[in-house]
């Protein structure tokens, strides 16, 4: 039965159309964007799981540049370390030329001397964005940090930033530094080498002693830099790898699959035009009841 008051047939084309239009909309949405869920609205599980990701991923990724910072604060402390190994067996090669009962030694001491100021500049430089874990006394904490990672804990309610130590106190060259010059510290007893004429074979090995007693320690020192920078080097390594896998991980979850999205396209493209002509055919049905009144 056809009715003028109400077109079935109309409607259902109509329905159709409004759905196909809809579908469309949300895959062309899809292809623009490059991804499948775009809201919660799309799958509510998806969109919790992967904006979760991201923000972790993107604080993984500030973890890293903070590791850089680190790196360049270990690289600085180690360099001094080096150099004033290098400076401090130049002073124990100066006190084995003193040794000898020939030498010169008041001229042996301003090499000595100059050694010493040199030990000095290298403490008063060892500094990196306002830390200087050269000298004790010119840090806050006695404990350097580094930033080395940052983790969710197993049951997800909570996540922390990790750190790495270096122990200032017990490795600085010096534990103050004063008008240019340092005191304390392992080489503490190096500052305070002085040479004259009258300077004994037994005072020269007691000097020895102290310099071998700076450079076990320097160079205790230097390890656990190394060791620092090794562990460095491998997190930000790791942390590379995690931040690639958590971007694979949100990809799979909301990235759209762009060969079946264009497939849908095309479908639905034709989909719109035939419920279009289908709308147009129901419409003229009306026509159709018009010429019987003719």
């Amino acid at each position: 039965m056809s009715s003028i008051n109400f077109n079935a047939s109309a409607t259902s084309a109509l329905e159709t159309l409004r759905n196909i239009n809809k579908d469309l909309q949300k895959t062309q949405n899809n292809i623009s964007t490059g991804e499948n869920v775009n809201s919660a609205a799309d799958n509510v599980a998806y969109w919790s799981i992967s904006t979760t990701m991201k923000s972790d991923n993107k604080a993984l990724g500030a973890a890293q540049d903070a590791l850089g910072v680190g790196a360049a604060k270990v690289d600085t402390a180690y360099a001094a370390t080096e150099s004033a190994i290098e400076v401090v067996n130049e002073i124990k090669a100066k006190l084995v030329t003193a040794s000898e009962s020939s030498a010169d030694k008041d001229q042996i001491n301003l090499e000595v001397e100059k050694l010493q100021q040199q030990l000095s500049a290298i403490g008063q430089a060892a500094s990196f964005n306002g830390e200087n874990w050269a000298v004790s006394a010119a840090n806050d904490e006695t404990q350097g940090k580094v930033v080395d990672g940052f983790i969710r804990n197993t049951d997800g309610s909570g996540v922390k930033i990790t750190t790495a130590t270096y122990d200032i106190e017990d490795n600085a060259m010096f534990a103050t530094m004063v008008s240019g010059v340092g005191s304390g510290g392992i080489l503490n007893d190096v500052m305070t080498i002085a040479l004259t004429s009258a300077t004994t074979s037994g005072e020269i090995d007691t000097y020895m002693t102290m310099v071998e007693t700076a450079l076990s320690s320097l160079t205790d020192a230097g390890a656990a830099l190394g060791a620092l920078s090794t562990r460095i080097d491998l997190q930000d390594e790791f942390a590379s790898k995690l931040s690639d896998a958590i971007e694979s991980g949100v990809s799979r979850l909301v990235d759209a699959d762009m060969e079946e999205e264009s497939a849908k396209l095309s479908a639905l493209q034709t989909q719109q035009q035939l419920a279009v002509q289908s709308l147009s055919i129901a419409n003229s049905s009306s026509q159709s009841i018009l010429r019987l009144f003719q």
